[in-house]
């Protein structure tokens, strides 16, 4: 399995009305201190896609702008505020009250063994 691929099955487990960070998602894809990398892989994401690349946000509670997304910045916002997110002032999330926290290290540890099976075949 590639490391994108990794990402994204971490990504896809995001339940609506909640995020994630960045470093968040690499640190249970494994892929620590790689909190870029997970945005190189979602920005390659088509944004009517099947993975919620909307609800993967930076450290500070925000919607990373970048000029190199053409205005998916303002969707990406959109996307979350139909979902119940509310923004706060400063257009920050808070992250108390939103951010994921997957229900069960046991599925997470099974989801590490099955990329480990599917690394060494």
């Amino acid at each position: 399995m590639s490391t994108y691929d990794r990402i994204y099955q971490v990504v896809r487990q995001i339940p609506s009305g909640k995020v994630a960070t960045y470093g968040q998602i690499a640190d249970l894809a494994e892929l620590y201190g790689k909190a870029r990398l997970v945005g190189y892989a979602l920005y390659r994401v088509a944004p009517d896609g099947e993975i919620p690349w909307h609800r993967v946000i930076n450290a500070k509670g925000q919607v990373s702008e970048s000029p190199v997304r053409f205005g998916s910045d303002h969707l990406q916002r959109s996307l979350l505020e139909a979902e119940g997110i509310e923004f706060l002032p400063g257009d920050r999330i808070d992250l108390r009250r939103y951010r994921w926290h997957p229900a069960s290290l046991e599925a997470w540890s099974a989801a590490q063994t099955d990329w480990q099976k599917n690394e060494e075949s």
